[in-house]
């Protein structure tokens, strides 16, 4: 008897798992990147008010939390990333009482919200850096090298190209790892930790559920800010500790933000969370960051950057698990953001391998993070004028190169450019389509802040919702199963034998299997075929997995 799984299967009748204290365990949270994802007022924007009239949406996919990114009063030097006024709505967005509606209406659907902080450093318009005394206690300036302090005070470069440095009219420097417009704050100062969980708790008040912590290896620099004596430095970030990321000093920074959230959390009856957005060089050392006093997550990019083979990905994930585990923590995976190529068109142009690298990532134990877009199998948009590009990195020294390294908002990996445009991050962030034929495809009344491709008619929301060859349904089924299967999430995972180029691995009454190679190949049947990113055929008592494909089989 020949039976054939089509993609997706129904998802069987089981107990739900529920999502109580430690809800963040097993968690699948959905990033909003607030500018491309709803327009509600027709400047081409997204906006807060977008947001959350598109929360129904959210819901109906089966997600249990969102991460808005910054929303707050900027200049946009950065999209957002450089903040003027952390207790404030930028007019672009919306209002605070935008803000409040959308938290209220996402709690009333079940939704926790996640909002994104930036500790590193400030927009130059922050009234710190406005004032010249505060800015040279709050901020990190040196006296220049050089006969007459012409040079930089040492050779670090930012993240987005050129010198990590900028000189004042005064003749003496401030570092920014990033844009100029983003100086370093200076944690040495007490005033700066102050201020920081004063702006949590005026968040957290309003009803927030947790914090993204941007670039939370940073804001420790080394004593004496010493040389690294290497160029193309932001190749390195993820690769070595380096003088201004991953120092130790920032485990105390979390150590205080955990014992506040914890607070919180005591208080509300819940807990709310902090996740951090870290490169380390090792998954042991990413690990420290989630230890039971620290916050609770940390991005796995370690697994973001993973090659499609299996040898790579079982690597990865076995250092991930070990790691997370001997410090108590769950591990947080990820496959796509705001900040890297979309894994559709990383992972080869293949829509194949990104949907079963989806699975893999939901079948395994933990944690997961969706970019918005990623589950109507979204590609990168690699073919952007110049004139229509806004990223930063895109108008500094990463131009000249065509390479960017990981950084604060820049966090791709050394390699994640691949399949990209010149290595920057616009083609990630093109306004999402929600229906019709035409741009703006439903994103809102007017256009899009970046030109929508013209053959995206096929990919929004209204033309997969409904066909069970979708990106969409598959996402869907397979966040139900998530929640119905007790087994899933949070919880043990065993290595089972395959084929060479074939993973397998158990969870709790379920088989995984993901076939990494270009050709099917053909295995014992495992059990009863669940769900499948691809047609998969079950032929009396053999299974056959198409290549490039992931298949979950009750067992």
């Amino acid at each position: 008897m020949t039976q054939e799984l089509t993609s997706p299967s129904p998802a069987p009748q089981a107990p739900g798992t529920g999502r109580g204290p430690g809800w963040w365990r097993d968690a699948v949270i959905y990033q909003v990147y607030v500018r491309s994802f709803a327009d509600s007022d027709g400047d081409g924007i997204g906006d807060l008010r977008g947001a959350r009239e598109r929360l129904p949406y959210l819901k109906d996919l089966g997600v249990d939390a969102v991460w808005l990114t910054p929303f707050y009063a900027s200049p946009q030097a950065d999209g957002g990333y450089d903040v003027a006024d952390y207790r404030a709505v930028d007019p672009l967005f919306g209002t605070l009482q935008d803000a409040d509606e959308l938290i209220r209406a996402a709690h009333d659907l079940g939704l926790r919200v996640i909002v994104d902080i930036v500790p590193n450093h400030t927009s130059d318009r922050h009234p710190w850096f406005q004032d010249p005394e505060l800015a040279r206690q709050r901020y990190l300036f040196r006296p220049g090298k050089g006969e007459s302090g012409e040079l930089p005070p040492n050779d670090w470069e930012s993240v987005f190209g050129g010198p990590a440095w900028t000189r004042t009219d005064r003749g003496d420097w401030y570092l920014h790892l990033f844009a100029p417009e983003q100086p370093d704050l200076n944690w040495d100062n007490p005033e700066v930790h102050a201020e920081f969980e004063a702006i949590m708790r005026f968040w957290l008040d309003l009803g927030v559920d947790g914090f993204r912590v941007d670039v939370a290896h940073g804001m420790i620099k080394a004593p004496g800010l010493p040389d690294i004596g290497h160029g193309a430095q932001a190749q390195l970030i993820g690769a070595q500790v380096l003088p201004f990321f991953d120092q130790d000093g920032v485990h105390a920074i979390h150590r205080a933000w955990r014992r506040l959230l914890d607070g919180y959390g005591d208080a509300r009856g819940k807990q709310v969370i902090g996740v951090a957005e870290a490169w380390a060089p090792t998954a042991e050392r990413l690990a420290l960051y989630v230890r039971p006093d620290e916050l609770h997550q940390a991005f796995n990019f370690q697994f973001l950057n993973a090659p499609w083979q299996s040898d790579a990905l079982r690597s990865v994930i076995d250092a991930s698990l070990a790691a997370t585990a001997s410090v108590g923590a769950p591990t947080t995976w990820v496959l796509s953001n705001h900040d890297v190529v979309r894994h559709t068109t990383r992972l080869g142009g293949s829509l194949a391998r990104a949907r079963a690298a989806t699975l893999l990532m939901l079948a395994l134990p933990g944690s997961a993070y969706l970019y918005q877009g990623e589950e109507l199998g979204l590609p990168e948009v690699t073919d952007l004028p110049d004139e229509v590009r806004q990223d930063p990195a895109f108008f500094r020294g990463g131009r000249a190169t065509g390479a960017v390294g990981p950084g604060t908002d820049t966090e791709s990996a050394p390699d994640g450019a691949a399949g990209g445009q010149d290595g920057f991050r616009d083609g990630c962030r093109v306004p999402l389509p929600w229906s019709g034929e035409l741009p703006p495809y439903g994103f809102g009344p007017g256009g899009s802040w970046l030109p929508q491709p013209a053959d995206w008619g096929g990919l929004t929301v209204a033309a997969q919702t409904g066909d069970p060859a979708s990106t969409l349904e598959l996402y869907r089924a397979a966040l139900e199963l998530r929640r119905r299967l007790p087994g899933l999430g949070d919880g043990p995972m065993s290595w089972a034998p395959a084929p060479d180029g074939v993973l397998a691995f158990t969870r709790p009454g379920l088989l995984c299997t993901v076939n990494t190679l270009g050709h099917d190949v053909g295995l014992p049947a495992p059990g009863t075929p669940l769900l499948s990113s691809a047609p998969v055929t079950v032929d009396d008592a053999t299974a056959q997995l198409p290549g490039d494909s992931c298949t979950w089989w009750a067992i």
